[in-house]
């Protein structure tokens, strides 16, 4: 899993480690620079001397012979082997030689500079260790003022980390006290025109696209609530009154009945979608107690003529009391998606309800599901395969929307024991 890191703190870090770096990289070239710079300076200043030493000997000779860095030491060709022997050999130049002070001490780090011309040889000695003191001070100090330029990076870090961000911090402060607010208000005015305000800019547009999009859907929902319980109602009011008719066959009695339980259906169908359409926008409406055994029996008897002659057995077991926090449309929509997909897809068998604690399921002799696909069966339009009938494959979408919206969980999966499939609605 990626972490995710905080804005702010990315550009802090980056900030930090940019100025470590950059401080630790002129530090590295400042030392090299200062290495190759003070050994050439030594190196041509002692071979200078040596070569002063040298022309003195040949212009004054027997005159004790200066130095103005170091004496030197001076042999002819027939005195060198008076030389230590380390040094017989060397030619003309600065050679580094380690010798130590006395016959038990360390040896120290000498610069040598020789001198051969006109018989004579010239020797300078130099303790190059006072140099080496001086390097180990000079990277101390280095590395102190990286670490100092390391904290200044850091400090600096903060400063405009939160410098550059605030305006992003007060644009999303202020989109924070819209949504408490309930409304959009113009953004762009207060921010200047760069990123930022073509950010505040774009979400003002949205935002107008967006508060039209939801001014249509509700005046949508009001139109549909409107117009089409009008009628529903009529049928309904007109279906009761035929019913009271004196004359009636047992035949059309029934008949009338399905209407009556259609035109029911229809109402709590579009109540359900209408509240659904609200609920995301504000939140579920609660406080409506319902019975599950009472809406799950009226959602059977509505469903049998469904059978269409199939030889199937519906059953309701009622093995525990469990009453909802939500209104009864709703939960009227979700088990009629159920129940009615148990019927459609079983052929012959059962279907059977049981209310258990705090859960309802529906259990089918149908063809079943692949465990694979129970999950996919709850996407709009994906329909199940070996439906007696056609769908948009619409049902089982409104069921999970309906029950996230009142934090219930729904399932799908096939029977472990037969063949079938087997619904759940938890209430817990």
């Amino acid at each position: 899993m990626r972490s995710r890191r905080k804005l702010r703190f990315r550009l802090i870090v980056s900030f930090a480690l940019f100025g470590f770096g950059l401080s630790a990289l002129f530090a590295v070239a400042a030392l090299n620079i200062r290495e190759r710079v003070g050994d050439q300076l030594v190196n041509a200043s002692l071979l200078d001397d040596a070569r002063y030493a040298n022309e003195q000997v040949v212009a004054h000779p027997g005159e004790p012979i200066g130095s103005h860095l170091l004496t030197a030491s001076m042999y002819s060709e027939r005195s060198l082997y008076k030389a230590p022997l380390a040094w017989q050999k060397l030619e003309t130049g600065v050679h580094d030689i380690y010798e130590p002070e006395t016959q038990t001490g360390p040896k120290r780090h000498y610069k040598l500079a020789v001198y051969r011309d006109k018989g004579i040889i010239s020797f300078l000695r130099y303790d190059a260790s006072r140099e080496e003191l001086g390097k180990q001070q000079l990277l101390i100090s280095v590395i102190g003022a990286v670490f100092l330029f390391g904290l200044l990076s850091l400090a600096l870090g903060f400063w405009l980390s939160r410098k550059v961000l605030k305006p992003v911090t007060e644009l999303g402060k202020r989109l924070r006290e819209f949504r408490k607010l309930g409304k959009a208000e113009p953004l762009a005015p207060h921010f200047a025109d760069d990123e930022v305000g073509q950010l505040a800019q774009a979400l003002d547009e949205y935002a107008t696209r967006l508060t039209a999009v939801v001014d249509r859907d509700r005046e949508f929902n009001s139109d549909v609530s409107h117009e089409l319980r009008t009628p529903l109602a009529v049928i309904a009011s007109t279906t009761e009154l035929l019913q009271g008719a004196p004359d009636l066959t047992d035949k059309l009695r029934e008949r009338l009945k399905r209407i009556e339980r259609a035109s029911r259906q229809a109402t709590e169908l579009i109540e359900a979608l209408l509240l659904l359409s609200r609920a995301e926008r504000r939140g579920p409406t609660r406080g409506e107690s319902t019975d599950v055994a009472r809406v799950a029996a009226d959602v059977i008897e509505s469903q049998r003529p469904q059978m269409g002659g199939k030889p199937i057995e519906i059953e309701l077991i009622v093995n525990d009391t469990v009453t909802v926090n939500a209104p009864a449309s709703v939960l009227s929509v979700a088990l009629t998606n159920l129940i009615g997909n148990a019927i459609k897809y079983t052929m012959q068998g059962k279907v059977t309800v049981q209310i258990l604690d705090g859960r309802i399921e529906v259990l089918d002799t149908g063809p079943g599901i692949k465990p694979e696909d129970a999950e996919k069966l709850f996407q709009r339009g994906i329909r199940g395969e070996g439906a007696a009938g056609g769908g948009a494959g619409l049902g089982l979408a409104i069921v999970r929307r309906l029950c996230e919206l009142y934090d219930w969980d729904v399932s799908l999966r096939p029977r472990p024991e037969m063949a079938g499939a087997v619904s759940t609605i938890d209430f817990r």
